[in-house]
């Protein structure tokens, strides 16, 4: 594989990610299964979901119970082909509940990737968790409005939160 192919591809496979995590923070649902394909397998939670719809439905089920998840993806380890890719990404994630303080995890994807209509979609993924615990969120919350899936953006006018 030549260089410049090396890269799109690698670019390609970073913005499904970076598409995935902004979904779920979002909990955008119809995003989020457009970051997969249609017969995508996920291995999380000791639990193994099979299809699209099956996967979007159980983290529906999943976010239901929390304000927001906050996924940030390590750079990947890739190893990729002209169609397809695999690869080792470590994972932390920060979040809310519905019910006050939060979590925090520590993880690794282990996913495979599928080039459809020159778009990367994950076709397989394993979850592993490496840490679960309680963190304190005893701040602040701010609601912030949704502008939508990437690269949509707010108004140029619009204004930043005040902190205090």
């Amino acid at each position: 594989m030549e260089t410049a192919e090396y890269v799109h591809a690698e670019t390609g496979i970073r913005l499904a990610q970076a598409r995935y995590c902004d979904a779920v923070f979002r909990k955008d649902f119809s995003a989020f299964g457009n970051c997969l394909t249609v017969d995508s397998e996920w291995r999380v939670g000791g639990r193994v979901l099979c299809g699209r719809s099956e996967c979007v439905a159980f983290l529906e089920d999943r976010l239901a119970r929390l304000r927001w998840v906050l996924m940030t993806f390590r750079t990947s380890i890739l190893k990729i082909a002209a169609q397809t890719a695999s690869g080792r990404t470590y994972v932390t994630e920060q979040s809310a509940l519905m019910t006050g303080g939060g979590r925090n995890s520590v993880a690794t994807y282990f996913e495979r990737f599928v080039r459809e209509d020159g778009v990367w979609r994950r076709s397989w993924a394993l979850f592993q968790l490496h840490y679960l615990g309680e963190t304190d969120l005893p701040g602040r919350f701010f609601a912030q409005p949704d502008y939508g899936s990437p690269p949509a953006m707010p108004p140029d006018e619009e204004a930043s939160a005040a902190s205090a």
